[in-house]
């Protein structure tokens, strides 16, 4: 048996279409030529770490956004960060506060009157911790 006969036989068997076809075939250019960075078999690992059933043509196409967000952390790992200050987000966040100002509240008996069950100015709920 050929070596394309073989092939055929697998793409057979997985039951893919022609669109599917020509995705695997461009994949396999591709990794061949060294041009992708995640492998079917890769991508199979990270679907059952996920607990995903995926079909060979969402195998395919997963295969080509992962290696595009791979493609994409080396473009962010060429950027020089030497002169950059460790930062938690993009912007600056900050809590505008206001004045504390004491305000009319409710009574301990208004703050009481719905508790299902109260002793003396406390709320008593069942114990959790022992």
């Amino acid at each position: 048996m050929s070596w394309a006969q073989l092939q055929l036989d697998m793409i057979n068997f997985m039951g893919l279409n022609s669109k599917s076809i020509d995705n695997l075939i461009v994949t396999s250019i591709l990794l061949s030529l060294g041009k992708m960075k995640i492998t079917l078999e890769q991508v199979d690992y990270v679907s059952a770490l996920g607990r995903l059933a995926l079909s060979p043509d969402e195998k395919i196409k997963f295969m080509g956004q992962l290696d595009d967000i791979l493609k994409y952390m080396d473009t962010l790992a060429s950027v020089s960060t030497d002169n950059v200050e460790p930062m938690a987000g993009p912007v600056e966040l900050f809590t505008p506060l206001r004045e504390d100002l004491v305000r009319p509240s409710l009574s301990v008996d208004q703050a009481l009157a719905n508790a299902p069950s109260s002793d003396g100015s406390s709320f008593v709920v069942p114990k959790i911790i022992e």
